[in-house]
């Protein structure tokens, strides 16, 4: 989903509560990220890695000119084999230390084994963020969740994509007080009108 795309849902999600909660939960990460600068760890269930929102993550720090957004993907069936960008498996949650940002995707619930390394990376002292399924287990330990239940108006995918959106705002307005969200609806209109007359 490119920038014109979020841009025009969350003028159709105006007034829900989710354009708050996407926000707020982006700006804790962003927050978490750029404040203790420890780097940001993306792990998903067993069944589901969340490699979608790793690219937009990417994606998003290189744009708002904030690396620390720029995650590392922990997966659960991770080889030595594989490239260096996919090799990184679960020991690396174990290794977690104070200043880095665990952030759990889970559509369902994590299961025991991940729960077990969220609940070390915790105790030693990285900030955990939560979002997906609802788990109590994974939110009694997340320092900020943002649940998405089965039979929300949202899936998980489509709130994944505004909260990297949100992640990559600069929270800060610009000199004329325009914010992000003004420059992409310029950036809308511009793209959606007529092309100019020929000479």
């Amino acid at each position: 989903m490119d920038a014109v795309r979020v841009a025009l849902l969350r003028e159709v999600l105006a007034g829900t509560e989710w354009l708050g909660a996407t926000r707020r939960f982006a700006g804790a990460l962003r927050g978490s990220v750029v404040a203790h600068g420890g780097g940001l760890l993306l792990v998903g269930t067993e069944e589901y890695e969340p490699w979608h929102l790793a690219a937009h993550l990417v994606d998003e720090a290189a744009w708002s000119g904030t690396p620390e957004l720029t995650p590392t993907l922990v997966r659960h069936g991770a080889r030595p084999t594989d490239p260096p960008h996919l090799a990184v498996g679960l020991g690396r949650i174990e290794a977690a230390k104070r200043g880095e940002t665990l952030l759990v995707v889970a559509d369902r619930e994590p299961g025991g084994a991940l729960l077990e390394r969220v609940y070390d990376a915790r105790r030693s002292g990285a900030t955990v963020l939560a979002l997906g399924s609802g788990d109590e287990g994974l939110r009694a330990m997340a320092h900020e969740a943002l649940p998405v239940r089965p039979d929300a108006e949202l899936d998980l995918d489509t709130v994944q994509h505004l909260v990297s959106a949100a992640a990559g705002e600069n929270p800060l307005p610009s000199p004329t007080g325009r914010r992000l969200r003004d420059r992409l609806t310029r950036l809308a209109d511009q793209l959606t009108a007529p092309p100019p007359p020929r000479w």
